[in-house]
This record gives structure tokens, sequence and C-alpha cells, in this order.
């Protein structure tokens, strides 16, 4: 099934026939458009984020990657970077954060499209126009497929939920609090008091 919020797009197969390889090709022909696919292999095409969205979403790759450079451990990568999950889907974070052991199993050819490979920390924020629910549901795949830590940061209700293996999520009220990396990213720390809105 292909899911679109009100585009046109180049389509010449049926989406759930897609080979990991015609999936990268799709999104290439398609670059202008936000592309995922779930487990079902279903083909979801988002509408781009708005600017508060854009702005936080900035902000958080902006963390990870100082943690990034002030540890030398791993990599962060920008938001249109598509993962390929165990269970078949290919989901984009909107910050997240691979260790290095994870990253060197790859060879130089998985590098070059999109990497089979998990991250180890992710972070979701909610824009006006996502469903709270389908975010949780994403979250969710998310650790069952070995994310080991995540945030869904739903700024509109002033929420943080904390997702990690095994443990139902956390929900913190109010975004005055700072989250940190845990043992995930040790000394990463984030004063969600910190996030305006521009």
């Amino acid at each position: 099934m292909l899911i679109v919020e009100g585009y046109q797009i180049h389509l010449h197969k049926n989406p759930e026939e897609f080979t990991d390889d015609e999936l990268y090709e799709f999104c290439v022909l398609n670059k202008n458009f936000r592309i995922e696919r779930d487990k079902d292999q279903n083909i979801i095409v988002m509408a781009p984020v708005g600017g508060n969205s854009g702005f936080f979403e900035k902000d958080l790759i902006f963390e990870v990657e100082q943690w990034v450079r002030s540890n030398q451990k791993g990599y962060s990568f920008s938001s249109s970077t598509g993962f390929l999950l165990p269970n078949g889907a290919m989901r984009s974070p909107d910050a997240c954060w691979v260790s290095e052991e994870r990253w060197a199993s790859l060879s130089p050819e998985q590098k070059q499209k999109f990497p089979p490979v998990v991250p180890d920390f992710v972070v979701e924020i909610r824009s006006a126009s996502d469903e709270l629910q389908s975010l949780q549901d994403k979250m969710e795949e998310w650790i069952e497929n070995g994310v080991r830590l995540g945030w869904l940061l739903d700024i509109k209700n002033e929420k943080a939920y904390i997702y990690r293996i095994g443990e139902s999520a956390e929900v913190i009220e109010g975004l005055i609090q700072k989250l940190t990396g845990e043992d995930v990213m040790p000394g990463f720390v984030v004063d969600l008091s910190g996030l305006q809105k521009p």
C-alpha cells in the first residue's frame, strides 16, 4: 500500500514488491519528499515538517553531534537518513547516534544506500501534523528492533516519552527537565527547558 499525504509521486511498481535497492531508487527519484517503509511494506510519504518542528530537530541534531565530536564515539546522522531495520522497515529518526561497533559491522557498499543497521539512540519530535499514536508505535518499533534508548518529544503538549529496552515508556510532564544519554551515551545531557520556540 502507498500512503500519501496529498502528493503525486513517481511510482512504477507495487511498493509492496520493492527490494531494498528499489526502495532506495524510489526515494532518490522522489527526493523532495520524506519517505519511510513500515514493517508491512507500506510506503509512507510524509509532509515536510513545519518551522517549529524543524527548529527543534536542528537543535537535537546539533546536541548529538556536539557529544559525538567531544567523545569521538560513533556517528550522528541527518534526519534524512533512512535505516533498514531487521523487521523489513526503513525508518528515519529526527536525530540519532550509531555506535562505532554497529557502524563498523557494515560493508562500504552497505553504507552507501540505506544502511542495514539500527541506531543505538534515536529522537523523534512530534510535529503539528503527526498523530501521537503513530509516533508511539514508531518508537516501539525502534526499540523492538534494537534501539537502546529513545526519546519522543511532544512539544505541543509539553511531554517527553523515554523508551528503553524491556520497559514501558516513561512519561515526563513539562519540558523543563534535563534528559541524559544514560549508559548508552554517557555524559550526553539535553536541557529541555532550553528548547525555545523560534
